[in-house]
């Protein structure tokens, strides 16, 4: 059996949808200026960003974690970055290679966190 690498994402209600109406197997195309998918790699830093970001921006109102597993040799051609305290850490993948990374998602695409605006 393939090794998978557990990862996050932080995302907002438009994204959340498209995740669901892919049958929770894909995320979808980044948006025009959207360059980069950034999958982070802890519980903690997806919960900063959905609830400190998405959910107090007036534009999304809410923000969701989701969990998913990715196989780990896809990862292997990408670095992790550290953009903060050692929690803060992202995978940066091309939004051109987005397609690929969801082909190798391995199940389902999971939201594990929930926070609405106050």
């Amino acid at each position: 059996m393939e090794s998978t690498t557990l990862l996050y994402r932080p995302v907002g209600p438009r994204e959340l949808q498209l995740i669901a109406e892919s049958d929770y197997t894909a995320f979808p195309a980044r948006l025009p200026g959207q360059s980069i998918f950034y999958p982070v790699l802890n519980k903690e830093y997806a919960i900063q960003i959905a609830r400190d970001w998405n959910a107090s921006s007036p534009k999304q109102g809410a923000g969701y974690v989701t969990m998913f597993e990715v196989k780990t040799d896809f990862l292997a051609a990408y670095t992790v970055h550290t953009v903060g305290s050692s929690i803060h850490q992202e995978y940066w993948i091309p939004a051109e290679d987005l397609s690929k990374c969801n082909g190798n998602i391995v199940g389902k695409i999971r939201m594990v966190a929930e926070f609405l605006a106050k």
